[in-house]
């Protein structure tokens, strides 16, 4: 199960370093560091285990770690066929705080910091993350300036909508959209699915295990996704990122864990089978937000 960002070649489960630098929730000040050793084991066997596309930003980090300091620490130098793709826009002081969205003239320094911290001459794709912009035409020209410069190989975009990706394709091409979705989260996006799939430009969905809602965990899990795991002897995350990579070839996921239990459980999702009842019945709770 692969795709293909640009000339790239990713494996459809990837991994998510959000939640890397931290226990619980991401960006909780008060979250304790995640122990160093046990994230970088997470990463090293993730790759072990064949993924090749890990997502992550210079603006994942807690009071002591830093998601793109762990990833250099734990796989530079880095596998010929590893997909590192990040993100630019959102801005944090060192002590956390959410600072305003970069400026077009800010991007270039967000490139150059993930460069630094991730000891790369390149980055392999960046995501245009963007947050109350309705028009990213000035911003996604900077990040087009710094792709023909040859800092950045491939461009995406992240939490967007239809609109924005219209609005980038006149200014360059998009490898990858990614968005806020999963089971019961955001079912609106499906018909954007859709137009991604229909121009070959890969759908990545975050949030795609428990939505945004049930990020911190703890939440009770449905009845009808519980009884589907049992009928397979799976987990209902594996049945949650089953059912979201059945939403078509071009849909990718990162989940992303502390674990190296869960890694393996996530990994595997990738050979679960729904059948098309289970498909169906999935599709209705999807819809009615479950």
């Amino acid at each position: 199960m692969t795709w293909r960002l640009g000339d790239l070649t990713v494996n459809r489960i990837g991994f998510g370093a959000m939640r890397l630098p931290q226990l619980g929730t991401a960006f909780d000040p008060r979250a304790r560091p995640r122990n160093r050793e046990q994230a970088i084991e997470v990463l090293r066997t993730a790759v072990e285990l064949g993924v090749n596309h890990i997502d992550t930003a210079a603006f994942y980090f807690s009071a002591t770690r830093s998601a793109n300091e762990l990833i250099n620490s734990a796989l530079a130098p880095y596998p010929r066929d590893l997909v590192i793709v990040t993100k630019v826009g959102p801005n944090r002081t060192p002590a956390g705080e959410w600072l305003p969205p970069a400026t077009p003239d800010q991007l270039k320094g967000q490139v150059e910091e993930n460069l630094r911290q991730l000891g790369r001459d390149h980055l392999d794709v960046v995501n245009l993350r963007v947050s109350r912009l309705d028009d990213l035409s000035e911003h996604f020209e900077q990040l087009a300036v710094l792709q023909q410069a040859g800092l950045v190989r491939h461009l995406g975009l992240s939490n967007v909508r239809p609109h924005h990706l219209d609005q980038a394709l006149r200014i360059a091409p998009v490898v990858c959209v990614q968005n806020s979705f999963g089971l019961g989260h955001h079912p609106e996006q499906d018909e954007f699915i859709g137009v991604c799939g229909e121009r070959n430009i890969a759908f990545v969905p975050f949030f795609a295990l428990t939505g945004a809602a049930k990020e911190a965990g703890g939440q009770q899990e449905d009845v009808d996704v519980t009884e589907i795991a049992n009928a397979h002897g799976a987990t209902p995350a594996q049945v949650r990122l089953a059912w979201t990579l059945a939403r078509g070839p071009h849909v990718l996921v990162i989940p992303g864990t502390g674990d190296p239990a869960h890694l393996r459980q996530n990994v595997e999702a990738g050979a679960l089978r729904l059948t098309p009842e289970e498909l169906t019945r999935l599709d209705a709770l999807h819809l009615n937000g479950g």
